[in-house]
């Protein structure tokens, strides 16, 4: 087993070996691809308003979020709450499938009806909300980001006959929701801290409902995204409110923009009507998290070179480990495992830091330059920023490394450069454009070392928020560490296999 010194000595000469000028050059072709495509989408995208762009709602965290909603509601101080019957939840649905020629009655799952507490009617501000969706029973959101789930009862499903009665108290930071069925018995659905909460926060009623998505498929291409826009409502009756002004009285308002569409213009405007102590709260929108669909940009997007850096990488690292085997064939020397573990090292190593140099620059600045223009870009926190870019340059590394032991294993670079393109960078481009169904995409990023790219994800795949996850929107089937397991299988297994392998016919196995 060789020593530290001579596997440091090994290396040291593999890295001499490695510096010649047409390889430092071609990796220095891999940067500037990454920096220079990457800096040109930034420079090439710029907001489109009549006058200043309207300023995107951050949530409590900072990060880009959805807040639209009709609201009903009264000032609430530090301890009380509020208690309501909900009677019925219906909704529309304009033009959906097959026929998209007509408005139907009906809910989306992710439509909203129920009460909130809310620090005041600015967009992004603080909330807890118990609610009835179209789908998905009883929840309990909050902040945006979390949702805890309640019973299984559907908006379709609550009637005169059948209400369900809803509970929101506050003490302090922390509220808690409730459910029930006659208005007795009561069921605790959770408990959540809303730090920072004032003295005075709004309560109420409201209803919101997000756009109906709809994927249209052709052939084995991907799916075609349409949104169409939806309604809904909830009548409540035997309000009850504890801990607010009596004389203060109802306030009836709109969070976001409202009765904008010539539905609300003409049909069913979104807001709030009281009568005989029956109170029909209807509106549109969502409060969630936003994401790339809302014309947010991820941090990654600026990560457009990456596939062209790979490219270059990949064709290196089977060079690299060709011009071994050139010099056995010739009557050198046979190849030792202990030259070629070093050679994977240098090739690895490079290929990491360029490509950690690359990203680091390549991100902050994109980011900043983008803003700038006016884009909206989702936030992502210092930890995943980091991972992302760490985590990128090392899913290159392992890419190139397992390019060399492609090499190393074939020993044609004719035959090595063509498998290593087609397993690698091949499945990582064609899943990130709109080439393929989502179906294939979601298997090839699966199977294949491209899974490794998983880590360049910031988005988050909530399942509260209406989307289209798949790879052609920057969501990759498994999560960064797993894609990042499956690359470093194959390339460990595939190094180990060149590592075993017997020189050319009539040379001495190497030691």
């Amino acid at each position: 087993m060789p020593s530290t010194y001579a596997t440091l000595h090994a290396v040291h000469r593999e890295w001499t070996a490695f510096r010649r000028p047409g390889r430092l050059i071609a990796m220095a072709t891999a940067a500037l691809a990454v920096i220079v495509l990457g800096l040109l989408y930034a420079f090439g995208n710029h907001a489109s308003c009549d006058g200043p762009c309207p300023t995107d709602p951050t949530g409590p965290d900072g990060t880009l979020v959805s807040d639209q909603f009709s609201f009903l509601h009264q000032d609430l101080g530090e301890n009380g709450g509020i208690t309501v019957r909900m009677t019925s939840m219906t909704g529309t649905i304009t033009y959906p499938p097959p026929h998209h020629d007509k408005i139907v009655p009906g809910l989306v799952p992710w439509a909203k009806a129920g009460i909130i507490l809310k620090d005041g009617t600015r967009q992004g501000s603080s909330y807890a909300a118990l609610m009835v969706t179209g789908s998905h029973g009883v929840r309990m959101q909050y902040d945006y980001r979390h949702d805890i789930a309640g019973s299984a009862v559907r908006g379709s499903e609550v009637s005169a006959r059948a209400p369900r009665w809803l509970r929101l108290t506050r003490s302090g930071d922390t509220v808690t929701g409730h459910e029930s069925a006659d208005g007795e018995r009561w069921t605790k659905v959770g408990t959540v801290r809303l730090p920072g909460l004032p003295e005075t926060v709004r309560i109420g009623l409201f209803a919101t409902s997000p756009g109906d998505l709809t994927l249209r498929r052709a052939g084995l291409g991907a799916a075609t995204e349409q949104v169409r826009w939806t309604q809904a409502g909830g009548v409540f009756d035997h309000v009850s409110l504890k801990g607010t002004a009596a004389a203060a009285g109802w306030r009836s308002d709109t969070v976001g923009e409202a009765n904008r569409t010539d539905w609300e213009k003409y049909f069913q405007a979104s807001g709030a009507v009281e009568k005989n102590g029956v109170i029909t709260v209807t509106g549109s929108g969502d409060i969630a998290p936003a994401g790339a669909e809302d014309g947010a940009r991820p941090v990654e997007r600026t990560l457009g070179g990456l596939a062209f850096a790979l490219l270059v990488v990949l064709v290196v690292a089977v060079r690299f480990a060709r011009s071994a085997y050139r010099r056995e064939a010739t009557g050198g020397a046979p190849v030792t495992r202990a030259e070629l573990a070093a050679k994977a090292i240098v090739v690895g190593g490079v290929t990491f830091v360029t490509g950690l140099l690359a990203i680091g620059i390549v991100m902050p600045v994109g980011v900043t330059i983008l803003k700038g223009n006016g884009i909206p870009v989702l936030g992502a926190s210092a930890l995943t920023t980091a991972r992302v870019v760490v985590g990128t340059a090392a899913a290159l590394a392992l890419a190139a490394v397992l390019a060399f032991a492609v090499g190393a294993l074939l020993r044609r670079a004719r035959v090595a450069i063509p498998v290593a393109v087609l397993t690698i960078a091949v499945p990582y481009v064609v899943t990130s454009l709109p080439l393929l169904a989502d179906g294939p995409s979601q298997w090839l990023l699966r199977v294949t070392p491209a899974a490794g790219f998983a880590t360049q994800q910031s988005l988050v795949a909530y399942p509260q928020v209406i989307a289209h996850y798949a790879p052609s929107t920057g969501y990759f089937p498994l999560s960064w560490w797993a894609g990042l397991g499956v690359l470093g299988a194959y390339t460990a297994v595939l190094l180990g296999l060149a590592l075993r392998r017997p020189p050319e016919k009539g040379r001495p196995h190497p030691r």
